[in-house]
């Protein structure tokens, strides 16, 4: 058999047992490959296929309503061009290749062309800012870059650095002009090791520096055979993500995951995030499987849901835990379940409600097959066994195929992460008698109140099914009896004022709704803050508490009665 013969079979394996998690976990093992290129040995392959290579690969919509389609033939054309004027360029292989680009055509070309010639990908988002920009080019060691016109300027101290810049605007002095009409022949690269570095990917710095994270062609192309057993795709499946490039989730659903199961992969361009528009585009796509964070499935519910004609078969969430609420709303508008998943930037998909399966609202479901998931306890660093609560942790023999190879040039971060035969996701949750995992918080956000230890996310979870909560975090606020008490920071939906009577309202909610140990006590109408890639910067509200009132809890904020950034106490809110 031939390499794509070889991953052709293992992922219809997959695809046959896609309604049967026991029987798919039992007998999948991750595929013995010694050489692979993704663009090569895969996309190229279904490119030449007589019926896939016509078939829509790639459709980019705007808020017009105007899209651009190209098969997979017409795309893999394209990505062998602009290959060729890679090489023209000077890029080799092991080179690397920073791409800052919106949700535009060239990405996919430019992700196409660069794995073909083993050139490894940096994705950034193009939110990063100059100076972050050039930080990142000196750790990762970055000698190419490629960017739009929008975002050409923050290069501009980075000539130094770069043996060159790529703009997909018109030349300039100090950048190529982007082209896909290079003539010439391609140099063959030849083989490709499966092991080779394909991707580095820069975590989100919520506490600290940036990790660098790797990937292989092995762990992200094959890899992600798990990510495709949670989202359930199969041939001729048009699927939609809203997700930003330059994070993981941008590759894992508007990259890897839809080509290896040979669907279409739809992508909406948007300044400002419109829900009835992302419906319309949904009917005129016909699309099958929706993935989108549960803070775009607020806006949807909010919306009216029975506005999409044909809801989607597959209804899809990750990056941040998901509310039973949500599921329930969503299901009752389109009688689908939004299935829940959780993987990491250093891994693919590890725990998911998968399709077939009964769905325990809240919960995350169960390992994927390839991964063996494991609870250490925090404090003994034991193995759990049966029921209970711990850091997740995954076995390293054998080693998951969806697992980075380590941190970039980063041995003490590697030997936190890689110890007793496991790697340490950071991520705390709790396992049921059936072997469904449900997200408690990240092992550092968990907080005690009153001697009791409790979970940002069970809390946030009750609050956000109060109509006026858009969005919420809760972190400890210090407190002189209780050393620390629930604070819940909230972004208001639309149509609701931030007074005292609505915190009161959110306020007698949650006493109705969670359990007194855990009832918030502090409320505050404010933006969250958040890291570039979306996920809320606690350590930030936590740092703020201490400021406001104190490491005791002694200091008294000063008395003000409504408005954003104005903090509501549980005296004057108690009736």
């Amino acid at each position: 058999m031939t390499v794509t013969e070889t991953y052709r079979a293992y992922r219809d394996d997959l695809l046959r047992l896609r309604e049967d998690l026991d029987q798919a976990r039992k007998s999948f093992s991750w595929p013995e490959i010694d050489h692979f290129n993704f663009t090569s040995d895969w996309f190229d392959q279904l490119a030449a296929d007589p019926v896939r290579g016509d078939q829509p690969a790639l459709i980019i919509a705007n808020e017009a309503g105007v899209d651009i389609s190209l098969t997979f033939r017409e795309l893999a054309e394209r990505a062998a061009r602009v290959a060729v004027w890679f090489q023209s360029l000077g890029m080799r292989r092991g080179d690397k290749l920073m791409v800052m680009l919106d949700n535009q055509v060239e990405l996919w070309e430019a992700m196409l062309a660069a794995i073909k010639l083993g050139v490894v990908v940096l994705p950034t988002t193009t939110m990063l800012a100059p100076q972050a920009i050039i930080s990142r080019l000196e750790r990762a060691q970055v000698r190419w870059a490629m960017t739009n016109t929008d975002n050409l300027d923050k290069f501009a101290n980075c000539a130094d650095q770069l043996d060159g810049l790529i703009t997909t605007g018109e030349a300039t002095d100090q950048a190529h002009g982007f082209t896909r009409e290079a003539t010439g022949e391609l140099t063959d690269p030849g083989l490709t090791d499966a092991a080779e570095t394909m991707l580095i990917y820069f975590t989100s710095g919520t506490t600290s520096e940036p990790k660098m994270v790797t990937h292989t062609q092995y762990s992200y192309a094959v890899g992600h055979f798990s990510t495709l057993y949670w989202m359930g795709l199969r041939p001729g499946d048009v699927h939609l993500n809203i997700a930003s490039p330059g994070w993981g989730k941008h590759a894992w659903s508007s990259f890897f995951t839809p080509w290896i199961a040979e669907a279409t992969i739809l992508v909406f361009n948007y300044r400002r995030f419109d829900p009835e528009a992302l419906m319309e585009l949904m009917d005129r796509q016909q699309v099958t499987s929706l993935c989108v964070p549960p803070t775009v499935w607020r806006m949807l519910i909010q919306a009216d849901l029975t506005q999409l004609s044909t809801p989607p078969t597959v209804a899809l969430s990750a990056g941040e835990p998901l509310s039973a609420s949500i599921i329930e709303h969503v299901r009752r508008g389109w009688g689908v379940d939004i299935r829940d998943g959780y993987g990491q930037t250093e891994t693919t998909l590890q725990i998911a409600n998968t399709p077939g399966q009964e769905l325990a609202p809240g919960a995350l479901g169960r390992p994927l097959p390839g991964y063996q998931v494991e609870l250490m306890d925090q404090d003994t660093e034991d193995i759990i066994s049966g029921p209970g609560e711990g850091q997740v942790v995954l076995r390293l023999d054998p080693r998951p195929g969806g697992l980075t190879p380590g941190y970039y040039r980063d041995d003490e971060r590697n030997a936190e992460a890689f110890s007793q035969g496991v790697y340490r996701t950071g991520d705390v949750m709790k396992r049921d008698e059936s072997g469904v995992y449900t997200y408690v918080s990240r092992a550092d956000d968990l907080f005690k109140a009153s001697d009791y230890k409790l979970s940002p996310f069970e809390l946030e979870s009750g609050l956000i099914q109060h109509p006026a909560v858009l969005e919420v975090a809760v972190v400890p606020s210090p407190d002189a009896i209780r050393m620390a008490v629930p604070k819940a920071y909230i972004v208001l939906a639309q149509g609701y004022e931030p007074t005292e009577e609505t915190a009161r309202s959110i306020y007698e909610f949650g006493r109705e709704t969670l359990p007194p140990y855990g009832r918030v006590r502090r409320f505050q109408f404010s933006q969250l803050p958040k890291t570039i890639s979306g996920k809320i910067r606690r350590v930030q509200l936590r740092r703020q508490e201490q400021e406001l009132h104190g490491d005791d809890g002694q200091k008294t904020p000063p008395v003000v009665t409504e408005g954003f950034d104005v903090e509501f106490a549980e005296a004057q809110l108690r009736s």
